[in-house]
């Protein structure tokens, strides 16, 4: 990358911004049905999987009760969903990415380690690819270049539990089942309209974006959010420095001894803005 070249916006706020309450209809317009039927083991991409010869009268039953349920949990307030969204400072320095407290860049406040890929990379075109690391798409320190990343904590699990303990002393265990898909789905398509929001309106990077549904769930959007455990980032740790630096606990979500966020209808992510940022895997 010639960052020399490069021009990189400003986001609109530094520090980080909590989201109470959010709006859960517009979360489920942001819903990726596909990987609902698999807990269901109905394999298929959706809308496909609803006409589909061998798995399809069972495929259009679940998704009836579920948007039945999605309409109740909405309605009736069944869940909360919560976020908390930051942004920093911040250039790479080797393999790591530095955060800092401010513009002077003297104070680091995040460590962000990464993994470089160390397997032998194909030969295209005559070019050996590289063997990418996170911190190849922020502005190294010694280039002297402003740069900045993202990072948010989102929860759709928010009073899940009391509705669960109603299932279980009903003995309804389909439903129990079918609550926990949805608040998973829902988590999800919270990080994707959060992400979404970045690049269009809080950070703005991308704000002339106009992506459909489909479009976001095929990834056509310029730069990636990796969250820890994942490929690209595989150090489930990093979810400690990073829930302390947003604050998680402020919308309630809280990580376990093993690095698990709870509610487990959660997850986090750090924000990469370069439009050559994809996702990759480190191992």
């Amino acid at each position: 990358i010639d960052w020399a070249h490069e021009k990189i916006l400003v986001p609109k706020f530094l520090g980080r911004r909590v989201f109470k309450n959010y709006d859960l209809s517009e979360i489920a317009s942001c819903i990726d049905w596909t990987p609902f039927f698999q807990t269901w083991d109905l394999a298929g991409q959706f809308p496909r999987i609803l006409e589909d010869k061998v798995v399809g009268e069972s495929a259009k039953k679940v998704y009836a009760d579920a948007q039945a349920m999605l309409q109740k949990i909405i309605q009736g307030r069944w869940l909360s969903a919560q976020a908390v969204v930051g942004f920093y400072p911040a250039n790479s320095r080797g393999d790591d990415i530095e955060l800092y407290a401010d513009e002077s860049r003297t104070h680091r406040v995040l460590n962000w380690r990464n993994y470089r890929q160390q397997s032998d990379r194909p030969i295209v075109d005559g070019l050996k690819k590289p063997n990418r690391c996170l911190a190849d798409f922020v502005a190294p320190k010694d280039s002297g270049i402003a740069d900045y990343v993202g990072m948010f904590a989102v929860t759709a699990g928010i009073g899940i539990e009391k509705k669960l303990k109603e299932f279980e002393d009903q003995h309804d265990d389909y439903s129990s089942i079918m609550l926990k898909a949805l608040a998973d789905r829902l988590a999800e398509a919270f990080a994707e309209r959060m992400h979404q929001r970045v690049r269009t309106e809080l950070w703005g990077y991308a704000s002339d974006e106009h992506l459909q549904n489909e479009d976001l769930i095929a990834e056509k959007y310029i730069g990636i959010r990796p969250a820890p455990g994942y490929p690209a980032c595989p150090d489930l740790a990093q979810q400690a420095p990073l829930c302390k630096l947003l604050g998680a606990d402020r919308i309630g979500v809280a990580l376990s001894e093993e690095f698990q966020l709870h509610p487990e209808q959660s997850t986090s992510a750090i924000i990469v803005h370069h439009p050559e940022a994809k996702y990759f895997n480190a191992g």
